[in-house]
């Protein structure tokens, strides 16, 4: 059946152009007819085609609105919600049933565009299939290449995972969508508007977690919630180790299960037992804490607390070594299959990358990044290792806040008076109130960042 492999498919279909003969009488060339192209969902789980489904959707219709001179107070408490029920059509690629909303249409466009991200690279970028997956998938699906435009679900991803959240990236690693709670949903109503005009304010250029979609999936009668961030992390530069860091060090490391992990999320008393250090040079160090200090100063104001600083770690010397192991095992490869395979390194760019439209790829040597994507990267202390034995390891740390959603409220009261009971008045706990929090976390990291 069309729907191998338990894969939901999802076809709009494109009127193919030339189809109608020409007119002109004083041409009569035969006109060929020309397959119509179709662009096609394929994901794992219903869930996700909705999700590619119901973003496709929504940024084809926002194509149609007209961007207005600035955002009006409705438009902070607007949706768009579109009911699909489908009878004996299209069942094997979508459930028959579904809904999607979109929350304050409007206000994310708006953020996206102060965040310089293109509506239609962010449409590609969470249906897109990588090109190496295309083949199997045009064959399995009986289909010419030529005549389909496959597009890929959102990988699950455990890079950023906590709290029984679930997370997805998206094929290109450029975005990751999260699975948040209807409390959360409010929230980010409530402090929408604020965080609206802060990232007006400082022209994009925050800590904070770049909020780009909200979405609301209804699949079976079960209604779940998302938001689509930047990632954090680099596209093409791989993360060896990363932390979750709150600026507290009572049950703050990370458990075996998650040690014994490929890439474990490490906490405050991991970083700190290791002796880690961020090594960013004084005025990398200057403008990173003024921009924290800034940013947290803000989240304390709207009395937001629990958040972490994600700090993601590449060692440039340990790629580069990867980069050659990829490259020998490429070589061997190469010569089994007479040289027809072109593995791309680490470091090469993406064809169809943002910023990178006319596909003209630009190399970037070891640890380097273009600061327009990957905007949370800073570069290590450079320093040569002649010079000085003892200095630092040569780095690219990628760092900003995330989970900005908690309130201080009659929850974290009550977690508070458990905690105090369990550990006593005097002991240093996780909850306490979002001026104290805010506090503690830039002490926290004005001490680790060298």
């Amino acid at each position: 059946g069309w729907g191998g492999g338990g894969g939901f498919l999802f076809f709009v279909q494109k009127m193919a152009a030339n189809c109608t003969a020409s007119a002109s009488k004083t041409k009569t060339k035969k006109k060929h007819f020309v397959a119509q192209k179709v662009k096609l969902f394929r994901a794992s789980e219903p869930l996700l085609s909705v999700l590619m489904w119901g973003v496709n959707h929504t940024i084809n219709e926002l194509s149609h609105v007209q961007i207005p001179v600035m955002l009006m107070p409705d438009d902070f408490k607007a949706f768009s919600k579109i009911k699909v029920d489908n009878h004996l059509f299209n069942k094997e690629n979508l459930p028959s049933r579904f809904k999607f909303k979109e929350y304050c249409p409007m206000v994310f466009r708006n953020l996206r565009e102060r965040f310089c991200i293109d509506d239609q690279d962010y449409q590609r970028s969470l249906s897109k299939l990588p090109t190496q997956e295309l083949d199997k998938v045009t064959v399995n699906m009986g289909l010419a290449r030529q005549n389909s435009v496959t597009r890929s679900a959102p990988v699950n991803s455990d890079a950023q995972n906590r709290m029984g959240a679930r997370f997805l990236t998206t094929y290109d690693k450029r975005f990751v969508i999260k699975t948040i709670t209807s409390e959360d949903v409010a929230e980010m109503h409530n402090i929408l508007k604020k965080y609206h005009q802060y990232i007006v304010e400082c022209h994009g250029n925050a800590l904070l977690p770049q909020f780009l979609g909200m979405y609301r999936l209804t699949v079976d009668g079960v209604e779940t919630y998302m938001t689509v961030t930047r990632n954090v992390f680099s596209h093409r530069l791989t993360v060896h180790r990363k932390y979750d860091l709150k600026g507290s060090t009572v049950s703050r490391e990370a458990s075996g299960k998650e040690k014994a992990k490929e890439l474990p999320t490490l906490k405050d008393n991991d970083f700190l037992n290791e002796g880690q250090r961020i090594q960013i040079g004084d005025e990398n160090k200057k403008m990173f804490l003024d921009k924290l200090k800034r940013d947290v100063e803000f989240l304390a104001q709207l009395k937001i607390m629990d958040y972490s600083l994600l700090v993601g770690i590449h060692d440039v010397d340990r790629a580069e070594q990867e980069e050659v192991e990829v490259e020998e095992k490429g070589e061997e490869e190469d010569c089994e299959n007479d040289g027809m395979s072109h593995p791309v390194g680490s470091y090469g760019t993406p064809p169809d990358s943002p910023g990178n439209m006319l596909n003209f790829p630009r190399i970037f040597g070891p640890g380097e990044f273009d600061p327009t994507v990957d905007v949370y990267a800073i570069k290590s202390q450079d320093i040569t290792q002649a010079n000085f034995p003892d200095a630092p390891r040569k780095e690219v740390f990628f760092m900003a806040i995330i989970d900005i959603l908690t309130h201080y409220d009659a929850k974290k009261k009550a977690a508070h008076a458990a905690k105090t009971v369990k550990h006593g008045a005097g002991a240093e706990i996780s909850t306490v109130n979002p001026e104290q929090y805010s506090k503690r976390f830039l002490e926290f990291m004005s001490n680790i960042i060298t």
